[in-house]
């Protein structure tokens, strides 16, 4: 029986790039801040924010790894329109395995973001409990206007098959 693993070896290296149409803006720095009930003021309030080491109100340092506000497409059957690899496989069970980030420097309102996703390894482990899992490992890249790297964003996808 020849391995999943085996027949998606080639999707490693693939990569799908999405840049925002827009600059990421004041408003949603702030709803993000609010969704997570962060109270920084750094993240809205100008007085305080232009005298702190930023010199300026800075983003929540997640919301540039929120893709979703960049992929133009409409929303799965789960409510979310961010990347996804789509890749070939038969009926499986999602889970998200973690994610491990890389804040490179603070996001401004007026970036204009620009994301590289890649699949970096696609490899399988047999469990006891679980039967066959699928881990697909991926990486963002979040740059702005002046390709400065903001973020870096190592993904562990797991599906269970």
């Amino acid at each position: 029986m020849t391995r999943i693993a085996d027949t998606l070896k080639g999707w490693i290296g693939r990569q799908a790039t999405y840049s925002a149409p827009e600059e990421l803006g004041r408003a949603a720095m702030r709803y993000f801040a609010l969704a997570l009930d962060d109270k920084n003021p750094i993240y809205s309030d100008d007085e305080y924010a232009k005298s702190s080491r930023h010199d300026g109100v800075i983003a929540p340092p997640t919301l540039v790894c929120e893709t979703n506000q960049f992929v133009r497409r409409d929303a799965d059957g789960n409510g979310y329109s961010g990347h996804t690899w789509d890749l070939p496989l038969p009926h499986t069970r999602f889970i998200r395995g973690g994610n491990d980030y890389e804040l490179h420097q603070p996001v401004r309102p007026d970036d204009r973001v620009t994301t590289t996703w890649t699949i970096l390894d696609i490899y399988e482990r047999t469990t006891q409990k679980f039967g066959v899992l699928l881990f697909v490992v991926s990486e963002a890249r979040y740059v702005n206007q002046r390709d400065e790297l903001l973020a870096v964003n190592r993904e562990t996808n797991i599906y269970s098959l």
